[in-house]
């Protein structure tokens, strides 16, 4: 299960009780986030990304692992599928851009820069000491449509190395610099050639990823499906667990 822009594993925790009780479920914290890899030799280009990815989950998942991403973990997610690294068994693509524009473009766009900043030679310790005040726990209720207190410890947790760490704002920097901000435009050629069942788990109050983009890919995709739960927002784990987990649980058998 990989995780979200900015925060780490333990966005699936409120899920992972239930899971666990039927399947081996693998957490990693993706490049540049959590306990991952985030020295600024690596190129963080959106290909080495996913050949990380891919490989990690080649390595401990198998060759068809049951595969599900929120964000730009489902953005890694179908890169590595539509490039041939990956052919999961099934695939859970909760909430993200799919192929269609960022809906945040303008803050995003400030975010990049912000980032990029920290390729300057002395700035590197400051924007990493920035980020935590500007990402700070509250942030994490704000991004539950129940507003879930617990959300706090997922943004202190996602946060903690941060503040005076150098080489992981220099790493980002090169990361801003080089994902991409267009459409992936490519994916409505590619969502025919994905064989593998989909499910498109969405939530209904996340303002960033509206469905309309699944029911765009739903329409493309061979052997797809559309949920939607209600009363939540971009972290769908905090505000329906008992949702998530069961429509994961019976998606995946």
């Amino acid at each position: 299960m990989l995780h979200s822009l900015g925060l780490s594993h333990r966005e699936w925790e409120p899920i992972v009780g239930e899971l666990s009780s039927r399947f081996r479920v693998v957490l990693p914290d993706l490049p540049l986030h959590g306990d991952s890899e985030d020295r600024p030799r690596h190129p963080y280009t959106p290909d080495w990304l996913t050949e990380v990815i891919a490989g990690f989950c080649r390595e401990v998942a198998g060759a068809r692992p049951l595969l599900a991403g929120h964000d730009i973990g489902a953005e890694l997610a179908l890169r590595a599928i539509v490039t041939g690294r990956l052919e999961p068994a099934r695939l859970v693509l909760l909430p993200n851009r799919l192929h269609r524009r960022d809906e945040f473009a303008g803050k995003r766009a400030v975010w990049r820069i912000v980032c990029r900043a920290a390729a300057v030679p002395g700035l590197d310790r400051a924007m990493a000491r920035g980020a935590t005040l500007v990402f700070r726990p509250s942030v994490g209720e704000r991004l539950s449509a129940q507003a879930n207190p617990a959300a706090r410890d997922l943004m202190r947790h996602a946060f903690a190395d941060v503040s005076g760490n150098g080489n992981r704002a220099r790493s980002w920097a090169k990361f801003a610099r080089r994902w991409p901000v267009e459409p992936q435009r490519q994916l409505l050629d590619a969502y025919p050639r994905i064989d593998a069942p989909v499910l498109l788990l969405w939530a209904d109050e996340d303002p960033a990823h509206p469905p309309v983009g699944a029911y765009e890919a739903l329409d493309l995709l061979p052997n797809a499906q559309l949920r939607t739960l209600p009363a939540t927002g971009f972290l769908m784990a905090y505000d329906d667990p008992v949702g998530v987990a069961r429509e994961l649980i019976s998606f995946f058998g």
